[in-house]
């Protein structure tokens, strides 16, 4: 498996924190393999080491209370030096935040990963509040599939990635029919099965038609009342406050993040309407009929996650009535960013280029696209999405 290092320099300043470090991030998206390789970094200074996953069930058998836990690490560690604590799968342990507010004393510095079913960002910021730091860990992006690859001896084109995404295990897989069968299982697990048991939800039915609707429409603006409307046209029965509890599962479980829009017109944000991007496009794709994939709303994600991937503060621009995706900040700069898949017809290049209309020229324009051709301006840059996929930065 290849080195995680976007993550690992982020989370190296606090190797000897004693605030408790938190690797989160949605089922499957290589957690554990970030954890392993902090401890072979730490390995090199340290042998005062102890590790527990407790999915294993010779751990959890004899480990199943915080109390046995806490014994556990005093009667292991070397008083005389630091101790390195790493903990995977923390939630399946009773009273889990209580074994880490202790053991984050004492010299000891710790780390743990949990299940987007169970250790969700909410329970963290409440029960271990001011005692923590996160860092959520993502499926890979198209740089480091492409690192893999080389270990690998393989390929992967960007369609592949546009339609199947990122979760690092399907390449493992050769064929395309096990790289489905086994997102579909992941599918079910993540986004079905963890949550209807988690939250006990009664409308199995209603739960998996929003979700089905929801992730088959990433990229694109909705309010609570459209989903409402759209549940309601099916037949279905349910609350504009039911919608909303949806969502905050989905977004809990980080399965998908929403973005708000703000609006040029009344320089604020608006709360009411915002797009819905997914963790990963296999989300999208493993819903689709025939093979029609929806390629187009799936690169507008791609570029959403890559963003985010390179630290960019993301929201949606409405720039006097035009949408603009992305307004992205870091570093006290500022981009304006379109997406398309391509901007041959002369309708979707007029429409891309003209929501810049009235902007200064203060902040860089973008438009990202799957063509080949350059369609740059004065005023305008086009990168290509191949070029794009593999930049650091917007700089």
């Amino acid at each position: 498996m290849i080195k995680r290092e976007h993550y690992l320099k982020q989370i190296r300043e606090f190797y000897d924190s004693d605030l408790i470090k938190i690797i989160t991030g949605i089922r499957r998206c290589d957690k554990s393999v970030v954890l392993e390789q902090i401890m072979t970094e730490i390995k090199k200074k340290s042998k005062n080491i102890i590790y527990l996953n407790f999915e294993d069930k010779r751990n959890f058998n004899t480990i199943n209370t915080s109390d046995l836990l806490i014994q556990y690490v005093d009667k292991h560690k070397d008083n005389k030096s630091k101790c390195y604590i790493f903990l995977d799968e923390i939630q399946t342990l009773d009273n889990w935040q209580d074994a880490c507010k202790t053991l984050r004393l004492d010299n000891n510095s710790l780390f743990i990963t949990g299940s987007n079913s169970k250790l969700l960002s909410k329970e963290f910021t409440k029960e271990l509040s001011g005692r923590y730091v996160s860092f959520q860990i993502r499926p890979f992006v198209y740089k480091e599939i492409n690192e893999y690859m080389k270990e690998l001896k393989k390929e992967c084109s960007i369609t592949d990635y546009l339609i199947w995404g990122g979760f690092p295990k399907r390449f493992e897989f050769s064929s395309t029919d096990a790289q489905i069968k086994y997102l579909n299982d992941l599918d079910n697990t993540i986004v079905i099965n963890d949550l209807i048991n988690r939250y006990k939800i009664k409308k199995v039915a209603l739960f998996k038609s929003f979700v089905n609707y929801v992730l088959r429409s990433n990229s694109r603006i909705f309010s609570a009342k459209s989903i409402h409307d759209y549940i309601k046209d099916k037949n279905e029965s349910c609350s504009i406050n039911t919608i909303m509890k949806y969502l905050n599962y989905l977004e809990e479980a980080y399965i998908i993040e929403r973005v708000k829009q703000y609006s040029s017109k009344v320089n604020r944000e608006l709360n009411y309407y915002y797009k819905i991007y997914n963790e990963d496009v296999s989300f999208n794709s493993l819903r689709c009929i025939d093979n029609h994939y929806d390629i187009s709303h799936n690169l507008e994600n791609i570029v959403y996650n890559e963003l985010i991937y390179m630290g960019y503060d993301l929201k949606v621009f409405i720039n006097n009535g035009k949408e603009i995706d992305f307004i992205a900040s870091k570093n006290n700069k500022t981009y304006y960013i379109q997406v398309a898949y391509t901007l041959s017809e002369d309708k979707t290049y007029n429409r891309e280029f003209k929501a810049f209309n009235n902007l200064d020229n203060i902040n860089k324009k973008i438009i990202i696209t799957n063509d080949d051709l350059d369609y740059s301006t004065s005023l305008i840059e086009h990168i290509k999405l191949k070029d794009f996929l593999l930049m650091e930065s917007l700089d």
